[in-house]
């Protein structure tokens, strides 16, 4: 149906819709987008639909798609070309105002956001590092919970297991856990890596850490039918931070099992003086080649398309493990040789802790 200019009614009732909402705008919206942004908007917006009306297909929308002004201004215009039409002395008919909702429909799902668009622009940002934390702390939640549940039904609390389901149980907890130490790294890179979660040096025994680390890893090295051999201190009571000392043998233990196929990975520890103790995680793996020692203790390096590099793109966990025992005063250090294995090794002054004093 047509005017008796000639003008279609639709498009008139159009063309009137935008016009008052564009006067009504900045009345109702004055802290809003700025009149400029809503011309442009509008001008898009009825443009499309101009298009859709007429049987064309719509001109891009997607540069409008990254904010939410056009898909209120869409509403708000839908709302009022129904309301202009039911006024209207000849009104439009039902095919014609069909034609027009589905017209807007197809302009709307035009102006659904971009959602991997989207997520990259949080990430770069003034707030994507925040979103990282937060989505490292959404993933750390329930690995702990599978942590909790998997360590109870190992330990039999739930009922007896066999051999076998104990043995699936270890992997699990070991897969678990390597997702955690994961979304643990990343949010202590997003503060600096070098936080050490023990304020004052504890009293701790070398000997119990290194024991935990194997018993973690154990299942990771039978599935593999590798060896985990320990070689403590003669003296284990010492003075420091065992959360760090911990964290970071672990890391390196679990690297050096992933990358050997056959052989053993050896957590060793020798006293050098009264006070110094070195570290060592030695494996009998492919070793690194060296091309990739340059950045290998750097965050979020570049994958490399060579498949002999020996560790993960992203990089966190060495890069952690690096700060944490700069952090205790150390230099984490590596040996390689291709085909041979790899060692990293740091020293570490750790006072002896003394006796317990009697009350």
């Amino acid at each position: 149906m047509a005017s008796r200019t000639g003008e279609p009614v639709l498009s008139r009732l159009l063309a009137e819709a935008a016009r008052q909402l564009l006067d009504d705008w900045q009345v109702v919206r004055q802290d809003a987008a700025s009149r400029e942004e809503v011309v442009h908007a509008l001008g898009r917006l009825t443009a499309a639909l101009e298009a859709g009306l007429e049987g064309e297909r719509p001109s891009d929308l997607s540069e409008l798609s990254k904010s939410q002004l056009p898909r209120r201004l869409l509403g708000l215009l839908r709302g009022r070309i129904i309301r202009l039409a039911a006024s209207e002395p000849a009104a439009p008919e039902g095919g014609e105002l069909l034609k027009t909702l589905l017209t807007f429909e197809m302009v709307s799902q035009q102006l659904e956001p971009n959602w991997d668009q989207r997520f990259a622009d949080r990430l770069t940002g003034p707030d994507g590092l925040e979103l990282v934390v937060e989505l490292a702390h959404d993933l750390r939640s329930p690995l702990t919970s599978i942590l909790f549940l998997g360590e109870t039904m190992k330990r039999g609390r739930s009922g007896p297991v066999t051999p076998l389901q104990e043995r699936q149980l270890g992997l699990i907890y070991s897969a678990a856990f390597g997702l955690s130490s994961v979304a643990s790294d990343v949010i202590e890179l997003a503060r600096g890596g070098d936080r050490l979660v023990d304020l004052e040096p504890l009293p701790f025994s070398i000997q119990d850490i290194m024991e935990s680390v194997r018993d973690i890893v154990q299942p990771i090295a039978e599935e593999k039918g590798l060896e985990v051999r320990l070689a403590p201190c003669q003296r284990g009571a010492r003075v420091g931070h065992p959360v760090a000392l911990s964290r970071i043998l672990l890391n390196l233990t679990t690297n050096a099992l992933k990358f050997t196929d056959e052989g053993s990975v050896e957590v060793s520890c020798s006293e050098i003086g009264e006070t110094g103790v070195e570290f060592s995680v030695r494996d009998t793996g492919r070793g690194i080649p060296a091309q990739a020692m340059a950045m290998l203790f750097e965050p979020f390096r570049r994958r490399q398309k060579d498949r002999d590099y020996a560790f993960s793109g992203s990089g966190l966990g060495l890069s952690i493990c690096r700060k944490l025992v700069e952090a205790m005063q150390g230099d984490l250090n590596v040996e390689t040789t291709a085909g041979v294995g790899t060692r990293f090794f740091f020293t570490l002054n750790l006072p002896l802790a003394g006796a317990p004093e009697l009350t």
